[in-house]
């Protein structure tokens, strides 16, 4: 990743946490909204999370439960996409992927309704009253939901590390293109590393501080 696979201020510590977007079975196996990347990334989230389970939060999207359902233009959403409701999935559907979900606990689960995680939720209080300052991003997808993480992560001023290879979409042509908006136009306020750059940091401390 060249000059930007560094971390500027520093190597997180325990004031910062990993938020993994959405890594749930809806997302991994036979449905309309499946990421072919999300296989690819997963060893790399699987690597951070076991690192630092304890400082791990998955994010879950949990849709509609019928189809028209929902609050304004999501009801149009779920009219569209009436197979991904959980009515039609199966609840079990919104649950994470396997290899994640052996981590909670001590790793915890934060359900969301849209995209952004800090909408109706109160994520930050609860991340602000923990002493968290620094949100460490994976999980899909690049151009969706990762997205409004990111920038909600951003407008409450938190420090914001993406991990360039444990993001996942479904498209590529969008993910490369997000993935030129964070590296550029975020410049200042998000930090792009691979996940090796951020293991050896933040490993190292969590070691440094258990001795």
């Amino acid at each position: 990743m060249g000059k930007s696979d560094t971390l500027r201020y520093g190597p997180p510590g325990a004031s910062a946490v990993h938020l993994c977007v959405d890594m749930q079975r809806m997302f991994a196996e036979g449905t309309d909204w499946k990421m072919p990347w999300l296989e690819r990334v997963l060893p790399n989230i699987v690597s951070i999370t076991s690192a630092q389970p304890e400082n791990t939060i998955f994010t879950r999207f949990i849709p509609a439960r019928k189809p028209g359902q929902g609050c304004g233009m999501w009801r149009h959403y779920y009219e569209r996409w009436g197979s991904m409701t959980i009515d039609q999935l199966g609840a079990e559907m919104i649950g994470l992927v396997p290899e994640l979900a052996t981590f909670v606990p001590p790793a915890r689960t934060f359900d969301k309704n849209v995209y952004s995680p800090w909408i109706g939720t109160d994520l930050h209080q609860q991340l602000r009253s923990a002493g968290i300052d620094t949100v460490i991003i994976t999980g899909g997808e690049t151009d969706v939901c990762v997205l409004a993480t990111m920038l909600g992560a951003i407008d409450w001023g938190f420090r914001v590390i993406l991990v360039t290879d444990a993001l996942c979409s479904s498209a590529d042509e969008t993910h490369d293109a997000m993935m030129n908006v964070y590296m550029n136009r975020f410049g200042e306020q998000v930090e792009t590393v691979t996940t090796d750059t951020l293991l050896e940091s933040w490993q190292g401390a969590s070691q440094r501080k258990a001795s």
